[in-house]
């Protein structure tokens, strides 16, 4: 069995995000992945107007998805659930999908569409470069509040600007209606309010919730380690 974590938006340098759970897993045989968001400027070519879109980011996903056939759980964060939910379509290894405070697109929607008609309060929109990102003064407040002070020390550096068309491209397909689904709600969060995570879960095949924020893959891996083994 292997995993692929999705990253969420306005980050870079994924496995950071991820490694602590990483680690874990490894300690017991299961290798992890990854992919590089393009939309994230992680692929040489820097996001703006003119910069990757979603349609990169799922085909640099579906990559890696193809790259071999080994039984696969894809654990999608944030904004990585609308990438997964076109790339993870039709692809037999993949066995179950992971979101954890994810969002659960049907086929024609965005990430625009699940947001309250305008910019949350905590993106620095910049509509001349076509570029959003996390404003790092309340990046800790609203994302990392229950994380430590290693992790506020180091998250500034692997935030990334992010082609801001990525939030009205619609997907094409919702792999969540043919791979079975778990839906992780974080009580905690911050920057996903909880009301909206479980609306979300509601279209998942089942639910788990735990009292963490935006990130508890970093706040709480162990949590997180022993849910992907369940899988």
């Amino acid at each position: 069995m292997r995993v692929v974590f999705v990253h969420g938006a306005c980050v870079r340098d994924g496995s950071w995000w991820w490694h602590r759970t990483a680690a874990l897993l490894a300690e017991h045989g299961v290798a992890s992945v990854t992919p590089a968001l393009p939309s994230c400027g992680e692929a040489g070519v820097a996001a703006g107007t003119d910069g990757p879109g979603l349609a990169e980011d799922i085909a640099a996903v579906r990559r890696v998805l193809l790259d071999g056939d080994e039984p696969t759980i894809v654990v999608a964060h944030s904004y990585g659930g609308i990438v997964t939910a076109e790339a993870a379509a039709g692809i037999g290894s993949v066995r179950h999908l992971l979101l954890i405070s994810s969002y659960l697109p049907e086929i024609g929607q965005s990430l625009s569409d699940f947001g309250d008609g305008g910019p949350a309060p905590f993106l620095d929109i910049d509509p001349v470069a076509g570029t959003f990102g996390v404003d790092p003064g309340l990046l800790v407040d609203t994302f990392l509040q229950d994380c430590d002070a290693d992790v506020w020390a180091q998250a500034p550096e692997h935030l990334a600007r992010q082609s801001v068309r990525v939030t009205g491209q619609p997907v094409g397909a919702a792999a969540w209606h043919d791979i079975p689904s778990t839906y992780l709600v974080c009580a905690d969060d911050r920057g996903t309010p909880a009301r909206m995570q479980r609306e979300f879960a509601r279209r998942a095949g089942r639910t788990v919730e735990i009292d963490a924020g935006h990130h508890p893959f970093l706040s709480r891996p162990d949590d997180v380690r022993k849910l992907i083994l369940s899988l």
